[in-house]
């Protein structure tokens, strides 16, 4: 296990992970180990991962959820060695320098890294997906800085994306790690925000850690309900929906 563990949960994504695979792959910083959480996959993503030439581990995490998987991949990694974390989705595309820029934050002292979400170019986003979802997630992230606000917190909140975060290993420990939730059940992403946020000030939001992500989720949605979810979950998908992560 290298110092950096790159955590990736998957369900069903044989169609997807080759390109996340390739993606890192190609990363100008290859110091790192990929952990990849099978989500009682019925399909060959643990096969095909098996066969990638990175460092890789496979695990499983029979639990359906991303924020159940997400935390076993993170605690395995921690158990055979990590100090550093870092997660993204089988979906997404990494850009070639993101682990690079992942240590470079956490050389300049931060403790979590809360990168940038854009658009997969190859699924050729429309000029709404392009310019006006964006421009709404952050619209919403800013009604969170609103909303998660208290005494408590070391430090204010910020745009988070599941899959596009660093942190490190001691942190991960001391706030308790990612909840082991369905995505009908809530929001991992922004529960680890949180409970990081109470127990140190070094957190930042990082434009130069850059992710493109898939809109499939936005596509099988619909705008509408799409932007209630980021609007503070007010939208709660049905289990079947759920899985499209």
């Amino acid at each position: 296990m290298r110092d950096l563990a790159v955590i990736v949960p998957a369900r069903n994504e044989e169609r997807l992970l080759p390109g996340l695979l390739a993606a890192l792959a190609a990363q100008q910083d290859p110091r790192f180990t990929v952990v990849l959480v099978d989500n009682a996959s019925t399909d060959r993503t643990p096969a095909l991962a098996r066969t990638s030439p990175l460092d890789i581990s496979v695990v499983s995490e029979p639990s359906r959820g991303a924020g159940t998987a997400a935390d076993t991949g993170f605690r395995h990694a921690i158990a055979a060695g990590a100090l550093l974390l870092a997660r993204t989705d089988a979906d997404c595309l990494p850009a070639p320098d993101w682990t690079a820029a992942i240590r470079r934050h956490f050389r300049s002292g931060a403790e979590m890294i809360c990168g940038r979400s854009v658009p997969r170019r190859d699924e050729n986003p429309g000029l709404l997906e392009r310019h006006l979802y964006p421009a709404f997630v952050r619209t919403a992230a800013l009604y969170g800085r609103h909303r998660h606000r208290g005494p408590g917190f070391r430090t204010p909140f910020v745009l988070v994306h599941g899959h596009n975060l660093a942190l490190t290993a001691d942190l991960y420990i001391r706030s308790g790690g990612t909840p082991r939730e369905l995505l009908t059940e809530g929001s991992e992403d922004v529960t680890l925000l949180n409970r990081c946020r109470r127990a140190t000030g070094r957190i930042v939001r990082a434009e130069d850690v850059v992710v493109e992500s898939s809109l499939r989720r936005l596509r099988a949605w619909g705008p509408r309900r799409t932007l209630l979810w980021h609007w503070d979950r007010r939208y709660r998908p049905t289990p079947e929906e759920a899985d499209i992560r």
